[in-house]
């Protein structure tokens, strides 16, 4: 097929560049309620894994290129053309599907110490689908010499949208309640789109270019777990964890 485009008006990115694209919100992260007492330790010899591959059922993936010569900074950061992540299949398999368990689970788990990280780099944000727990800090950095601004458009922890004209510049932020999925964009470069997910528990993984996706330590028992697409939506299955042992689950997608 002919490749698609995904670009720009230049005269949006200067009207977009000079109002600065952050309404002036301080750089700061967002003050931190006080923190819960430590959760109970999970006894790891009553935990199992998950493991599956998500397909795709209706061809291969697009060729949409994205236009970024509205921006030259933006365009000579790379070699050659960029493609969309909006579809990323290799053969059948299908990339950027967040799993994980939706309910079932009992008790308190604690957010890791060390920050997770969301990057502006080549004018594209990585990773395109992730996911962080709740109380947990997400580290959003612009690694290009040109402006970002970091627009998240949460439903259930507050919006914000926070400008980053200078290569090395970082914010952090923390969210305080569980979302599937926070949108994050660049209204300077609409083509930049991420998906954060901020769960209560640790238990999500994405998968890869082949498919495939783990998901460790979850306490035996049965579960609802979801796989989520940003064009296909959501599908659920029902399954059991062994104690020691591994569990397969399948989802199929398509177009």
């Amino acid at each position: 097929m002919k490749n698609a485009k995904i670009g720009f008006g230049a005269s949006t990115l200067v009207l977009l560049a000079l109002i600065g694209c952050g309404g002036g919100e301080s750089s700061a992260p967002a003050p931190a309620a006080d923190a819960p007492p430590p959760a109970a330790a999970v006894d790891s010899s009553q935990t199992g894994s998950l493991a599956g591959v998500v397909t795709f059922s209706n061809g291969d993936d697009p060729d949409i290129v994205i236009k970024m010569d509205a921006d030259p900074v933006c365009a000579g950061l790379h070699s050659g053309p960029v493609e969309s992540e909006t579809r990323l299949a290799d053969g059948s398999n299908l990339a950027n599907v967040f799993v994980y368990v939706k309910s079932g689970l009992e008790g308190r788990f604690n957010a890791p110490a060390e920050p997770a990280s969301l990057s502006q780099e080549g004018c594209v944000y990585t990773p395109r689908v992730s996911g962080i727990m709740v109380g947990q800090t997400l580290k959003v950095v612009n690694t290009d010499p040109t402006l970002h601004n970091v627009h998240a458009v949460p439903s259930n922890n507050p919006e914000f949208n926070q400008a980053q004209p200078f290569q090395g510049m970082e914010l952090e932020r923390v969210f305080e309640t569980s979302e599937v999925m926070i949108p994050f964009k660049c209204d300077v470069h609409p083509w930049m789109q991420s998906y954060v997910a901020v769960l209560d528990h640790p238990f999500f993984g994405v998968s890869g270019t082949n498919g495939s996706f783990s998901i460790e330590g979850i306490p035996a028992g049965t579960y609802t777990v979801e796989a989520w697409h940003e064009l296909f939506g959501t599908q659920t299955s029902e399954v059991t964890i062994g104690a020691g042992g591994s569990t397969d689950v399948a989802f199929s997608f398509g177009g």
